[in-house]
C-alpha cells in the first residue's frame, strides 16, 4: 500500500470539513445582529396569514448575503412554528438564469414530483400557488444573485411573482427576499416593481473588519478542528490579510489551505508558514458560478486550480496538460485542442480566469499566461472535485 496514501482520514487538525466550506450556514452568524433585526423589521408582519413580506439585500462578495438570507430564513421557520405554515426555497440565479429554471426549482421545492417539462412559466406559476392554497402554506422565496436573471431574461419573473396573489381570494401566498452584488439593484426594475418591493426594504451588508474576520476564522476553527492545533496567532494572521478586502469567503479560504498544508506536513498544528499569501486573492465573484459549467469546463478549472494553488500563474501549454491528466482521472475523454481553446475563452469570459500575453519561458516566441485573481483557487477545486465525483 503506497505510504503517501496514510494522511487521508488522518485528521491530525481536521475533524469536520463541514465549517470551512463556504456552503455552510452557522447557526450565529458573526457581527450581523443589527442586520438580523432590521431583516425581522421588514418582516414584521409576515405572522399574519394574509401577509406578504418583501426584502432586497446587497453587498459585496464575502459580506454574507448568502448566509444571512439562510439564517433568516431557517430561525423564521423555527420561530414561526405552530403560528403559521412556511415553506423556504433559496434559488441561485446563476445556475438558473432563466425563468423557467428558476419556477422549475420552486415548484420542485415544494412538490418533488412536479413535472420536469411540459409546461409553461405561467402554469408553473399557477401549479405553486395551488401547492401552498392546497397545503395552506406560505412560500418564502430566496433569488441569490438575482441580477444575473434580471440581465439575462428580464424583470418579467419578479413581476409575476410580486402579483401571485392578485385577483385571487387567497391572499399572502410568498414573501420575496432578492439577494445581489449590485447595489444599484433597483434601478434594473421598472417603478410598478419598486413600487411593490418598497424603496425602504433594502439592507446593505457592508465588507466585514479585521475583527469580525478573526472572529469568523475562530467560530469555525474551534467546530472543525481540533483543540489547540489553530493558535490566536494563527487567527490574527489570517484576520489581517482578509482585512484588505473585507471578504470572509478569503478568510475561510485561508483558514483551509493553511490546514491542508500542515496535514500535509503530518503536523498537528497550524504554524504561520502555512498561511499562503499567495491565496489572498480578492474574490469577485461566487464560487457556485462553476456549478453550472459544462463537464469539460469544470475538469479545466480543476486543473488549473491545483496549480495556481501553489503558483501565481500558469501557461497555456502547461494547462492543456493538466486537462489531460485531469481527464485520465476522472476516466473522460478529453477534446481538442481548438475546443480547450473555446472552453478558456468562456472561463475567460465568466470572470473565472485571467490572460496575458508575454514572453515565453522556453525559446523566442510569445505565450499566454492564466491566473485567477477574482477567485480563491482552493476551495473551487474542493467544489468542482466533490460535484464530478457524484
Amino acid at each position: 500500500m503506497p505510504g503517501y496514501l496514510d494522511r487521508i482520514g488522518a485528521g491530525k487538525i481536521l475533524v469536520n470539513k463541514e465549517p470551512i466550506s463556504f456552503d455552510w450556514t452557522p447557526n450565529n452568524l458573526v457581527g450581523r445582529d443589527k442586520e438580523l433585526s432590521e431583516l425581522a423589521s421588514m418582516f414584521s408582519h409576515i405572522e399574519n396569514h394574509n401577509s406578504s413580506c418583501r426584502a432586497v439585500i446587497t453587498g459585496p462578495v464575502g459580506s454574507g448575503k448568502t448566509v444571512l438570507s439562510k439564517r433568516f430564513g431557517h430561525d423564521l421557520l423555527k420561530h414561526l412554528e405552530g403560528q403559521r405554515k412556511i415553506s423556504y426555497s433559496h434559488v441561485n440565479c446563476r445556475n438558473n438564469p432563466s425563468t423557467s429554471q428558476v419556477l422549475q426549482q420552486i415548484a420542485i421545492s415544494l412538490d418533488s414530483g412536479h413535472p420536469e417539462r411540459g409546461l409553461s412559466s405561467g402554469e408553473i406559476i399557477q401549479s405553486i400557488r395551488r401547492n401552498l392554497m392546497t397545503h395552506n402554506n406560505h412560500l418564502l422565496l430566496v433569488l441569490d444573485e438575482v441580477d444575473v436573471l434580471v440581465r439575462r431574461d428580464n424583470f418579467d419573473l419578479i413581476y409575476k411573482l410580486l402579483r401571485i396573489d392578485e385577483s385571487q381570494e387567497r391572499q399572502g401566498s410568498l414573501s420575496l427576499i432578492l439577494v445581489s452584488q449590485d447595489s444599484m439593484l433597483l434601478k434594473l426594475f421598472e417603478p410598478a416593481i419598486i413600487s411593490r418591493l418598497g424603496a425602504s426594504n433594502i439592507l446593505q451588508l457592508k465588507p466585514y473588519n479585521k475583527e469580525g474576520l478573526i472572529e469568523i476564522a475562530r467560530q469555525r476553527a474551534d467546530i472543525a478542528c481540533r483543540s489547540g492545533s489553530i493558535s490566536e496567532e494563527i487567527l490574527q494572521k489570517i484576520g489581517t490579510i482578509a482585512s484588505e478586502s473585507g471578504d470572509a469567503r478569503l478568510a475561510i479560504e485561508l483558514l483551509d489551505s493553511s490546514i491542508r498544508k500542515a496535514e500535509s506536513a503530518g503536523r498537528g498544528e497550524v504554524l504561520i508558514g502555512d498561511i499562503e499569501q499567495s491565496s489572498a486573492r480578492t474574490a469577485s465573484i461566487e464560487p457556485s458560478q462553476v456549478d453550472g459549467l459544462s463537464k469539460d469546463q469544470k475538469l479545466i478549472m480543476l486543473g488549473l486550480c491545483r496549480r495556481l494553488k501553489k503558483e501565481s500563474e500558469i501557461n497555456t501549454g502547461d494547462a492543456e496538460k493538466l486537462y489531460h491528466l485531469v481527464c485520465e482521472e476522472y476516466e473522460s475523454k478529453p477534446k481538442s485542442h481548438t475546443t480547450f481553446w473555446k472552453h478558456l475563452k468562456l472561463l475567460e469570459n465568466e470572470g473565472l480566469i485571467e490572460t496575458r500575453n508575454d514572453k515565453s519561458n522556453v525559446g523566442r516566441g510569445r505565450t499566454q499566461y492564466i491566473t485567477m485573481n477574482n477567485v480563491a483557487p482552493a476551495n473551487l477545486a474542493t467544489r468542482i472535485e466533490i460535484d464530478l465525483q457524484r
